[in-house]
């Protein structure tokens, strides 16, 4: 973090994304970082740690963590990702619910208003994908959301063609608090580049598998390192599944599937770290790795961390 000196007058807040799975949380985020620091799937649960995205202003700097979608958790893995989410709302300056305005008020809707009871912390209820209604019943959507909850703003947006997106930004800058800059002005995430490098792999497989593989997929980079008189990164990966049949489903016949998943995920870590990239992906098994903590831990998911 950089701590360093900044302007009077100057804002800087943490922002925290919470919604239901696939309301297009870390779509909104890739619109507003302006790259993707994300993955995005139409897949609920995609998102597993908290993701900080850095937008830095002029006069302003917006801390945003994409968390995981709020959902009634069936593994350890799921019960991490629930404390992540839910942490996040004792640690922001505004806290963005995002719903789907394609989708009716359910039980997760339910679910997260009652979280929000102890919060005292200003909540927007940021209703996305409004290009994909009609207006009279965005009218209908947000008279039932205020009967349910007094938010601090409501604000429909598409995430997805950027609609209202900048007026968001400006309610929240409203809301943050004056402070320093905590990051430097062209740093985007917190997270090291090693972990968006594998989280782009794992894009791609739940993208090419769908529904034959389920979220018992995880990414571990191996080996990264760039190769000076080449100007060529090379990356080596490996795919964890929980069953060999899972581990036939992502090589595929004659290892077309695995082939296609890194030709995909090479364009994405290209455009990342900007030079040419040579990468290698290997699939393994290990067995009910969602509920064994030491694998979580290898993994990446660590409790002490929230």
């Amino acid at each position: 973090m950089n701590n360093q000196t900044t302007p009077n007058g100057h804002k800087s807040g943490f922002i925290s994304i919470i919604g239901r799975p696939n309301v297009g949380k870390s779509t909104f985020l890739n619109r507003v970082i302006g790259q993707k620091i994300a993955i995005m799937s139409d897949k609920p649960q995609t998102t597993r740690n908290k993701v900080q995205g850095v937008l830095t202003t002029n006069d302003a700097q917006f801390i945003f963590i994409d968390t995981p979608g709020i959902h009634k958790p069936k593994h350890k893995l799921g019960d991490f990702m629930m404390k992540v989410a839910q942490n996040t709302l004792k640690e922001v300056d505004v806290i963005l619910f995002m719903v789907n305005a394609k989708e009716g008020f359910g039980r997760g809707e339910e679910f997260i208003l009652e979280k929000f009871q102890s919060v005292r912390t200003p909540i927007f209820l940021v209703i996305n994908k409004i290009d994909q209604v009609h207006p009279d019943e965005l009218l209908k959507i947000i008279e039932s959301y205020k009967e349910k909850y007094e938010f601090s703003e409501i604000i429909p947006i598409s995430a997805l063609e950027g609609n209202n997106v900048e007026t968001l930004l400006g309610q929240i800058k409203e809301y943050i608090p004056e402070g320093p800059q905590f990051y430097p002005a062209d740093q985007v995430t917190d997270h090291p580049e090693r972990f968006i490098v594998s989280e782009l792999i794992r894009e791609k497989a739940l993208h090419l598998t769908r529904e034959e593989i389920p979220h018992s997929l995880a990414v571990t980079i191996d080996k990264m390192e760039r190769r000076e008189d080449k100007d060529v990164v090379h990356v080596m990966a490996t795919v964890i599944v929980e069953r060999d049949s899972q581990k036939g489903i992502v090589i595929g016949k004659q290892g077309k599937m695995l082939k296609e998943i890194g030709k995909r995920a090479r364009v994405d870590i290209e455009n990342l770290l900007g030079s040419k990239v040579f990468l290698e992906l290997w699939v393994k098994v290990q067995k009910d790795w969602r509920n064994k903590m030491s694998q979580l831990r290898d993994f990446g998911f660590r409790e002490d961390e929230y």
